[in-house]
């Protein structure tokens, strides 16, 4: 269960979804038992009658910004930069006029340290270095980096997505709760929760705790290794509250479920357990790796979309039941017709 290409499976182009689902919370939802592996064809807005009352749902609030930038080299060559540490995340905040990022950049040819790119809005970029693919690069602008891309930045969609982005984008690659900006890619679990369903499930009585998770780049990056347990997980800021840290231990202390929405907000919980297995209120940056074997500590119950082959994600939730389950819940939904990845449909895994 450690070999890398345990974690593949054939997976058909037509079925990675291109497009958002019509409305949010008739997606199709997939139940899966993680004890019997046992299934459930359901519609998203079906998880009202899944959590219970006493139940605490955990949402990561964090918020995509327009990263992905385009512009030109002085000599006149097309330039892409995508940004993938968002300036103002912790301690690391932009000074007046200019900012220092790091950043993919694709070219015809590669820039090297010293040359300059430049975009609209008066703004141009002077690349710094370039290190293990990555370039640090200094922004320079007038006004306020974060209102210019607002302005002139596009949604950073996953490479899988293969189309440029429009305006529904800037909502759709969303979720209706996101508050705190620094992601570069959204957990896409949470795209299914309308305002409505949120405030219905509020009514029942079912307690909704956000975290932040800001969601980087890496979270497409592969495994490039053969034994997975050689992995190197990417490292992302995460705070979490005094008040949601009280009411997740109060929760779990009372022995009711812990219901996590995505596998940001997964290993976020997962890594701010300590050794009294309570939540630790704080901030920092996470690095956990789940992968199965590993003992979970606080989350009862999972929501998630259908994840790419052999990928990081993919083994996290197999580790919440077990590889052969997964697998055999992801060829049902090939063969029921699941749309796949980022705008796909979800799964309930309890």
């Amino acid at each position: 269960m450690f070999h890398l290409e345990d974690y593949n499976y054939p997976l058909p182009e037509e079925r990675i979804a291109q497009t958002p689902a019509t409305r949010r919370d008739r997606s199709k939802l997939l139940v899966m038992d993680r004890e019997t592996g046992k299934l459930t064809h359901l519609r998203f807005y079906d998880i009202y009658d899944l959590i219970a009352p006493s139940d605490v749902l955990v949402i990561n609030d964090t918020k995509v910004v327009p990263a992905r930038l385009f512009g030109q080299k002085e000599t006149g060559g097309k330039a892409e930069v995508l940004i993938i540490d968002f300036p103002g995340i912790g301690n690391h905040r932009p000074d007046q006029g200019e900012c220092v990022c790091r950043c993919l950049i694709k070219t015809a040819k590669r820039p090297k340290p010293g040359a300059t790119l430049l975009f609209g809005q008066n703004l141009k970029a002077d690349i710094l270095s370039f290190e293990d693919g990555i370039f640090t690069v200094r922004f320079l602008y007038r006004g306020t980096f974060e209102h210019i891309l607002e302005r002139i930045g596009h949604v950073p969609l996953p490479p899988y997505i293969q189309r440029s982005d429009d305006k529904k984008d800037r909502t759709a690659y969303q979720t209706v709760y996101a508050a705190s900006k620094g992601a570069v890619a959204a957990p896409t679990a949470g795209f299914h929760f309308s305002k409505g369903l949120l405030e219905k499930l509020r009514e029942k009585g079912v307690t909704i705790v956000a975290i932040t998770l800001h969601v980087g780049y890496g979270t497409f990056s592969p495994v490039r290794v053969s034994d997975i347990r050689d992995h190197r997980m990417h490292s992302e800021w995460y705070s979490i509250s005094r008040d949601a840290a009280d009411k997740i231990n109060a929760s779990k202390k009372a022995g009711h479920r812990i219901v996590a929405v995505g596998t940001t907000a997964v290993r976020t919980l997962e890594y701010a357990c300590d050794e009294n297995q309570m939540i630790a209120a704080g901030h920092g940056h996470c690095d956990l790796f789940i992968y199965p074997g590993y003992r979970f500590n606080i989350v009862d119950a999972m929501l998630t979309n259908f994840h790419l082959p052999k990928s990081t994600l993919l083994m996290l939730v197999s580790a919440f039941s077990t590889r052969e389950n997964l697998l055999n819940a992801y060829q049902t939904a090939l063969e029921k017709k699941y749309r796949f990845y980022s705008y796909g449909d979800a799964m309930f895994i309890a």
